[in-house]
């Protein structure tokens, strides 16, 4: 079973649909989905929102370890995100000598804010922490205690880890950055990181049209070919 940890933020709600739907669809093996929605953390998520914080799942991602247990593999990934591939390809690449798998990205923005003028922050590993195969058992120090505790770079830098070698690298094409990134045939899995289709200032954005198609054949699964 592939488990999947997606945030979710009530102003995405259908981004976040879209996402699961484009996974089932093409994966070809057993996933559970898990989202990771504020209301149904309060026990687990009690920090005070932070300004910086652009959605609600800035840092709820980081539970995601807890929530297994600290046992297995997981895989989290943000909502705003179009899967073009079977996700049973990057679970299979899981490696038991890392905590965390991510793609490395030197992500610097050129933008000063991004969807419902959210202020766009730079910092190192930028992005990193927008898909991250979890090797939970090693991943002990993401307590609630922590995670409700620690700065917002403290956990997207991974300084929790104590140690970069910890952090295994997943290939380009499975956190495509949109509008960053250049466009191409092969990518796996879409990132709309500045905003996508969904909001009226994106639906022309690079991928845009995947995305609605994807959507349409969620609405009607018979129009799938």
């Amino acid at each position: 079973m592939i488990r999947i940890f997606i945030g979710f933020d009530p102003r995405e709600t259908v981004a976040w649909h879209v996402l699961t739907h484009s996974i089932l669809a093409r994966s070809t093996e057993p996933v559970s989905f898990v989202p990771l929605a504020l209301n149904n953390l309060k026990a687990l998520m009690w920090r005070t929102r932070d300004p910086l914080q652009s959605t609600d799942f800035s840092f709820s991602r980081f539970l995601t370890p807890h929530l297994s247990n600290y046992e297995g593999w997981s895989l989290f990934m943000d909502c705003d995100m179009l899967v073009l591939d079977d996700i049973a390809k990057l679970w299979a690449m899981r490696d038991e000598q890392y905590a965390v798998m991510c793609v490395k990205h030197n992500h610097v923005p050129r933008e000063s804010s991004k969807f419902h003028n959210e202020k766009q922050t730079t910092y190192g590993k930028k992005n990193w922490s927008s898909v991250m195969l979890f090797n939970n058992a090693k991943c002990r120090s993401l307590s609630p205690e922590f995670v409700n505790a620690a700065s917002g770079l403290e956990l997207h830098q991974f300084k929790w880890l104590g140690d970069d070698g910890l952090i295994g690298e997943l290939p380009a094409g499975w956190n495509h950055l949109v509008g960053y990134d250049k466009p191409c045939a092969d990518v796996a899995n879409v990132h709309y990181t500045s905003g996508g289709p969904y909001f009226n200032e994106f639906v022309a954005c690079d991928y845009a049209d995947p995305w609605f198609e994807e959507k349409q054949h969620m609405l009607r699964a018979d129009q799938r070919s």
